[in-house]
């Protein structure tokens, strides 16, 4: 496809939605209680604590505009510690592990990325994910099995695997070497204007917003489109 040989997308709010599982979680946070209670030696706090005071907190690194990512294990132990509740890592391993399964079976992959993603693989352009996730890279590619994205794509780079996050160049540049492409023949699609657009321009790369599941509208002159199914056309 001339001028184009990669192109690489965002991970949620572009590929795909997540609705927060609030109830799958507090099934799962009441199924440890028992663990927790005999771990502490004192009786667990309620699911409903424990999603509040630890879970809900912990949607901060998230959203976080630092560039340098997070050891994701350690804030988890923190975040927990401070809500009263020192526990074993290997439990809390587990813990994590199962709040993530739930997240795992909450991702809904949007029906035009299954078509787009296809048929730049059939064009031969090269598909890969850069996105920020501060959780540990092997729980989120195991995500990406379970809801199929991982066939449909070339390569995968997490913030989480390289240690810093949009807009550092480096998770960029990480991505666009994933793939085996340059960023001048590289396109950036996402859903947010400083990291998938400013960021990828800084860098060389052509970019556009897919406002479809943007939690903000991008700024003036930012160039946009609607959903997914309209990127062959930029192209």
């Amino acid at each position: 496809m001339p001028g184009t040989d990669g192109v690489l997308f965002d991970y949620g709010r572009t590929l795909v939605t997540f609705a927060y599982p609030t109830e799958e979680l507090l099934r799962v946070i009441n199924g440890f209680r028992p663990r927790i209670q005999a771990a502490l030696g004192v009786p667990a706090p309620e699911a409903e604590t424990i999603l509040r005071d630890v879970l809900l907190p912990l949607e901060e690194y998230v959203e976080s505009m630092s560039e340098d990512e997070v050891e994701y294990v350690n804030v988890y132990r923190e975040k927990w510690q401070r809500a009263g509740m020192r526990l074993p890592d290997d439990l809390l391993h587990e813990v994590l592990d199962a709040e993530q399964r739930c997240w795992d079976r909450a991702v809904e992959v949007d029906p035009d990325a299954v078509r787009v993603l296809s048929w730049l693989g059939e064009q031969g352009v090269r598909r890969g994910i850069c996105s920020n996730a501060p959780f540990p890279p092997a729980m989120m590619r195991r995500q990406l099995r379970s809801n199929g994205v991982d066939q449909l794509v070339d390569a995968v780079v997490f913030s989480s695997e390289i240690g810093r996050r949009k807009p550092a160049p480096e998770v960029y540049q990480a991505a666009v070497n994933a793939i085996g492409t340059v960023p001048a023949r590289t396109m950036f699609v996402g859903d947010r204007a400083r990291e998938d657009y400013e960021g990828p321009r800084a860098l060389g790369m052509r970019a556009v917003i897919v406002t479809k599941h943007a939690k903000d509208a991008p700024p003036d002159g930012v160039p946009t489109i609607e959903s997914l199914a309209e990127l062959p056309s930029l192209l």
